[in-house]
């Protein structure tokens, strides 16, 4: 992840060739390969539920102080500045923070999905101690349950205030975004481009199915929303030219050079030249073309750009799988397992492309607004969404029996909300109904 250094002019970009090698030069080896968990949480005061600020004795800046001798670095935008992030001192791990404060687990690369769960077990065990000498606790829920955009503190990083400005002037729920959601994410490699476009597109057909298994932010404003995922409907209205699905992935013309010419169109939210943060109302082909105040567009220019790009599945040097919301400790595992066990081997690869009949791109997105709706209780056609979710189970548990056996219990979780019928916000809902107060959810989603 990036933490915003001041940068200094990098190679410029003389052809839009170099953007397709920089997904090349990402390539490993198959024995290479490694996955890596994000975790946010959100912070309630113990008791309560109204939003934690960054300042004050029992602010995220005091949190952040705490955990900092534990064997991290604190990492400021200057000397002045206040902390914005934690990098491990002995390892890859960073804790950073989202906009409204959502407290982030950055994992390390493994090997195996167990050794991510490990590093995410320890962290939350930290953080839970150094949260509660303060008051506060750890909540997994995808979306704050009460409370509104205006109500939120937001935290000190200059990225954000630039966002802040630059990103609702492309939809209406930009702020929801940045400051009420939570999600988990698991980041995989690729071994070359055909890889690569197979575990995309694979992983775009079948993010509907995941999104209603870990679907676990029904409540908005106090009451329900309608949705099982709220969170996921939220992007809907954050940017088009930057949110959701590309055509591409349901067409057969997904490539490299396909998502470069995808990300190359939306606008960019900034510009960073001699430690300022710009906004030039441009795209970054045109960026690419003209320049910006006779600067050409260069290599960290596109890595920042590609940073405020939001697909169900985002490349980097890394594929991100981000259609999940924030969920326990052992969800957030089992997302690893998932994963991994579908398309770190090639049989269960095979049969995932098999489990789902292909749809077009319109087909698609009324398919993801059931999942991210009825969750688990939906239906593809005459197909149950919870039969489509354990069949998805069992290909990525066989997938790790013969890739590595030690993995597959991290599916349990899974395994056991795609019995029970039920998506994760059901029971939330459920309890809801028995005792609308916000602390009967609080209580159930606390860490």
């Amino acid at each position: 992840m990036s933490l915003d250094l001041k940068r200094a002019a990098s190679e410029p970009i003389t052809s839009v060739d170099m953007l397709v090698t920089g997904f090349r030069s990402a390539e490993k080896p198959h024995g290479a390969l490694r996955l890596g968990l994000e975790h946010e949480k959100l912070l309630f005061p113990v008791g309560g539920d109204s939003p934690v600020p960054y300042e004050g004795t029992s602010g995220v800046g005091a949190l952040l102080g705490r955990l900092a001798p534990d064997g991290y670095v604190p990492f400021r935008e200057t000397p002045e500045s206040p902390i914005i992030a934690l990098q491990q001192a002995q390892g890859a791990a960073t804790i950073s923070l989202e906009p409204g404060g959502q407290f982030e687990l950055s994992g390390s690369p493994f090997v195996t999905a167990r050794e991510a769960h490990a590093e995410n077990l320890a962290h939350l065990a930290q953080v839970k101690a150094a949260a509660g000498e303060l008051g506060l606790r750890l909540v997994t829920l995808g979306y704050r349950l009460t409370g509104t955009t205006g109500s939120m503190p937001w935290m000190p990083k200059t990225r954000y205030l630039v966002m802040r400005r630059t990103l609702p002037e492309r939809g209406r729920l930009a702020l929801n975004m940045m400051l009420m959601t939570a999600t988990g994410q698991v980041s995989l490699d690729w071994t070359d481009e055909a890889d690569c476009v197979r575990k995309t597109v694979v992983v775009a057909r079948l993010a509907p199915i995941m999104n209603a298994l870990y679907a676990n932010s029904p409540l908005v404003e106090g009451k329900p929303s309608g949705y099982m995922s709220f969170r996921n409907r939220v992007w809907d209205e954050v940017d088009p030219t930057r949110c959701g699905y590309l055509p591409a992935f349901f067409d057969g013309s997904f490539s490299y050079r396909a998502y470069v010419e995808w990300a190359m169109d939306a606008p960019l939210l900034f510009l960073r030249r001699q430690g300022q943060y710009l906004h030039p109302k441009l795209t970054f082909r045109q960026l690419l073309k003209d320049g910006f105040e006779g600067q050409p567009a260069d290599l960290d220019d596109w890595t920042d750009h590609l940073s405020t790009l939001f697909p169900e599945v985002r490349l980097k040097k890394v594929l991100e799988v981000r259609g999940a919301d924030c969920g326990t400790a052992g969800m957030t595992g089992a997302l690893a397992a998932l994963w991994r066990g579908i398309l770190y081997d090639t049989t269960a690869l095979d049969e995932a492309e098999r489990l789902l009949p292909k749809l077009t791109y319109t087909e698609h997105l009324a398919f993801h607004d059931t999942a991210r709706r009825e969750g688990l209780e939906g239906r593809l056609g005459s197909q149950e969404l919870y039969r489509l979710a354990e069949e998805m189970v069992g290909i990525a548990r066989r997938g790790l029996q013969r890739l590595d056996a030690a993995d597959a219990p991290l599916l349990d979780p899974l395994a056991e909300v795609a019995a029970s019928k039920r998506s994760p916000a059901a029971v939330l809902l459920e309890a809801w109904a028995k005792d609308p107060r916000p602390e009967t959810v609080l209580r159930l989603a606390t860490v």
